[in-house]
C-alpha cells in the first residue's frame, strides 16, 4: 500500500480506537475532593450509570455517583510524507 493510504488508515483506526477509549474510564478519572455529585444516598452503581454518571465508592466522605469530566485529548501527530 501508498505511504498515505496506510497514513488515512492508521489515522482513522487511532480516532476510532479513541473515541471508544475516552468512554467512561478516562472522564470518570476525578480528583475525589472534586467531584460533583450526581445521585442520592444510597445510589447503586447501575442506577448512577443509567444517569451518565460515574460510580466509585472507594474513597470514604466524597460523592460516589458524579459526573464525568471532559478529557483534553493532546493534538494528533500528523502523517509526514
Amino acid at each position: 500500500m501508498e505511504p498515505r493510504v496506510l497514513c488515512v488508515l492508521l489515522l482513522v483506526s487511532t480516532l476510532a480506537l479513541s473515541s471508544l477509549a475516552q468512554g467512561q474510564l478516562e472522564m470518570c478519572v476525578v480528583d475525589p475532593h472534586k467531584r460533583t455529585n450526581c445521585g442520592s444516598p444510597g445510589i447503586t452503581p447501575s442506577q448512577c450509570k443509567d444517569k451518565g454518571c460515574c460510580f466509585d465508592n472507594t474513597v470514604r466522605g466524597v460523592p460516589w455517583c458524579f459526573f464525568p469530566v471532559a478529557v483534553d485529548n493532546p493534538p494528533e501527530e500528523e502523517c509526514s510524507f
